[in-house]
């Protein structure tokens, strides 16, 4: 009952910042567009395992710091982008060490790489043309570490984890192509829609990780005992 309530709540905020939240003033947009984040990090919490091993820490620290990210890319966009980098970071920490190879899973890389060169090259080109030279590295290496990011979601297995993290690419696509490349209509609908169904799925994602971990522990636990 009380998940089916968080989930509630998060879809309620969410839809009345993306609807109804007004521009002006900036504080209170800003206010309003971190709530939605506060109760998705509330509701990992409450996914996670009564003792989480370290991996799945690592996916709540990015929550954390993406939402950290949330509120300075309002006010300084290379501010919010290294909050986000960094969140990108621990989420793919975290989503490695629970990572389980497969050549399958591994051959991810080659459509995630052809989907970075594709928009990378257009925003490089677009971003020179305006005399966004500095912005240059900061968006590529962002791009990278997000793609990373995917990469690692998808090595988990995870249906959840891998859905979030594709919604996220998806989300910082149009983001960084609307302000970039050219306008898209209805930008900040699709932006923030995908954005915080991706940071719910990964939230999401966190009680099946600590159900296989504790099916290991458990496995682990009778080959020791026998």
């Amino acid at each position: 009952m009380k998940k089916m309530l968080i989930t509630i709540l998060i879809l309620l905020t969410a839809i009345f910042y993306i609807f109804i939240v007004p521009h002006e003033p900036q504080a209170i947009k800003i206010i309003f567009k971190l709530i939605p984040m506060v109760l998705i990090i509330f509701y990992a919490f409450r996914r996670l395992p009564a003792s989480p091993e370290p991996a799945l820490r690592f996916v709540v620290i990015g929550l954390f710091f993406c939402m950290l990210g949330d509120g300075f890319i309002a006010v300084s966009f290379v501010a919010g982008l290294g909050a986000f980098l960094v969140g990108h970071l621990f989420y793919l920490t975290g989503f490695l060490k629970m990572s389980r190879m497969s050549k399958l899973r591994l051959s991810a890389i080659i459509p995630i790489g052809f989907y970075s060169l594709i928009i990378g090259s257009q925003l490089i080109a677009s971003l020179s043309e305006g005399g966004n030279d500095a912005l240059v590295i900061p968006v590529m290496a962002y791009m990278l570490v997000i793609s990373l990011m995917a990469l690692s979601a998808i090595l988990t297995g995870n249906k959840r984890a891998i859905a979030g993290s594709i919604l996220f690419v998806i989300s910082d696509s149009i983001l960084s192509w609307n302000m970039f490349v050219s306008d898209i209509v209805y930008s900040d609908v699709f932006i923030m829609t995908t954005y915080y169904s991706a940071q719910f799925l990964i939230a999401d994602s966190l009680a099946s990780f600590g159900e296989s971990a504790g099916e290991k522990a458990a496995i682990l636990d009778v080959k020791q005992q026998l």
